[in-house]
């Protein structure tokens, strides 16, 4: 909490030691800056976000009704106004983080232009992103208590003046946890541990780590995903906790996510030293054939297993194949041993949201880990409407109903969203989140790629009728009046970049002689 007065008086003390030459400095302009600016560099935001995080931690400990969400956002812009809609309409941004996405730096902030979610995207563009995100959400603190500061001098009785200071004092900021995507690592451990360094540097507090090879990396919903030898990713987990702790953030967060729930192959072969240790567990997984020394050709690579000797399927592309249908055993190895070796959260790439599937996971991995959580993508890459509506198809068929109104080929049509069955999936979507979080282990969930849809969405709506016939109309009952409607803040676009705190700050520093934006001849005057 911010004491408003103390902080007057002390700069007010501070002023007087210093003499005249500080006779221009107002005690009440330097509180006002000295909060509107709480944390001087990347490094106070980590640290300050860290400890969010655990906190939310323990408590979803005590109550999965306590999870936590946030939304993927590729610009500080998008965030900035995320973290202020929840203000607005919570009145608080508890259990809301920042995502940053891997996948929407490679396809919107690459100089390379629009890029697949491969890791060929710079490195350097995902700290400028947590750098520049955070740079906005620093600003629309300052942009808040603007506007609290000038309700404070334009009160005109002594109880409005006191609830102004009480909405200063108690002023929550809009820094928020970002959990950073760092995709699998961008090389080896070193590399791993040098770019950790640098997203920490810039304010995450939360780094997010998966198990691909790192040369060869695919989005997750995407075919041809290769995972790495328990070996190699744990020493990126380790790398990323060094980083932390070298740079003084000994509560940072590591996600470890596996993607061997939909990963068939791997680029090596684990070096294993005795049955049953880790590598040799990797290695079970291996689809095998038994060979002798008849059939033994050039070039094959052969390991022994269980006192044979057997030769891993080895594709055109040198990469090896696991066993059909171990995916989910995989998984659940994966998960236990990133926790076992200073992973913090988890993070399982499902190919569709069935909380039944998750959970089932889950409490393998909770066999071992008991206090074992999640963060879980809500993707856009399901079909959320379809997955559902087949969810309650399938479940309705075994409790014996009627489905004969139903093709379940079909079950996108539009036909089917008034039905019974269409409002149940819609009901389970709504309550996904939270079923998930209090039967699945799910402490984080999160939309990867939100704003990315919704830029797109509405970029075409508002071109559609302004290149159509609605022209200006498009805009202006599209957004414009939506805007003044419902509230939202952009629709002073000055104000919100800030040329309010501006004009203030030009007084401050030149009292009369400030030359202001904000007169009357200033349209920004005609919204109120």
């Amino acid at each position: 909490m911010f004491d408003y007065t103390k902080e007057v008086n002390d700069a007010n003390t501070l002023k007087n030691g210093n003499g005249q030459g500080w006779e221009g400095i107002n005690p009440e302009y330097v509180a006002r800056m000295k909060l509107q600016n709480r944390f001087n560099t990347g490094m106070d935001i980590a640290k300050y976000t860290a400890k969010i995080m655990r906190d939310d931690m323990e408590n979803y400990d005590k109550d999965p009704a306590n999870y936590t969400q946030s939304l993927g956002c590729w610009h500080g812009f998008i965030g900035q106004q995320k973290m202020i809609s929840i203000k607005k309409h919570f009145g608080s941004v508890k259990g809301r983080y920042l995502y940053l996405s891997g996948w929407m730096v490679a396809a919107l902030r690459s100089e390379f232009g629009p890029l697949p979610d491969q890791s060929m995207h710079e490195k350097t563009s995902v700290p400028a992103l947590i750098e520049e995100l955070y740079t906005f959400l620093k600003q629309a603190d300052a942009w808040e208590l603007n506007h609290l500061y000038r309700q404070m001098d334009e009160a005109k009785t002594p109880a409005e003046k006191a609830e102004a200071l009480k909405g200063i004092n108690n002023f929550q900021t809009h820094v928020v946890p970002i959990i950073a995507d760092i995709d699998a690592g961008f090389g080896n451990e070193e590399a791993t541990y040098l770019l950790a360094k640098k997203m920490i540097e810039a304010g995450a507090c939360c780094i997010q780590i998966e198990n691909q090879v790192s040369d060869e990396k695919q989005c997750g919903h995407q075919d041809g995903k290769v995972t790495v030898p328990h070996a190699d990713f744990l020493a990126k987990i380790q790398a990323v906790r060094y980083a932390f702790l070298e740079l003084g953030v000994d509560d940072g967060v590591i996600v470890a996510r596996t993607d061997s729930l939909g990963a068939g192959l791997t680029k090596q072969i684990a070096v294993t030293d005795e049955p049953g240790d880790l590598g040799d567990q990797y290695n079970a997984f291996l689809d095998v054939e038994e060979v002798s020394e008849a059939n033994i050709a050039n070039g094959d690579v052969l390991i022994k297993q269980d006192g044979k000797l057997v030769r891993p399927k080895r594709l055109p592309s040198n990469l090896f194949q696991f066993r059909a249908g171990t995916g989910e055993d995989r998984c659940v190895l994966d998960c236990i041993t990133s926790l076992q070796n200073g992973a913090d959260l988890l993070w399982i790439e499902t190919e569709k949201p069935h909380i039944g599937q998750i959970g089932g996971m889950v409490n393998r991995i909770r066999e071992v880990v008991p206090n074992a959580k999640l963060v879980y993508n809500n993707s856009p890459s399901f079909n959320w409407t379809l997955n559902f509506r087949q969810q309650v198809f399938d479940a309705w068929t075994e409790e014996g109903k009627d489905l004969a109104a139903y093709d379940r080929n079909n079950l996108m049509s539009a036909d089917y969203d008034a039905t019974d069955l269409g409002v149940e999936a819609d009901n389970r979507i709504r309550s996904f989140q939270a079923d998930a979080a209090r039967e699945a282990g799910i402490f984080h969930h999160l939309i990867t790629l939100p704003t990315y849809h919704t830029a797109a969405l509405s970029t075409d709506n508002l071109a559609k009728g302004y290149f159509g016939d609605q022209g200006m109309l498009a805009y202006v009952a599209g957004v414009q009046r939506k805007e003044i409607h419902q509230g939202i803040a952009t629709v002073k676009h000055q104000d919100m970049a800030g040329s309010n705190i501006g004009d203030d700050h030009k007084e401050y520093f030149s009292g009369d002689q400030a030359l202001k934006a904000s007169g009357s001849d200033n349209t920004m005057n005609q919204f109120g």
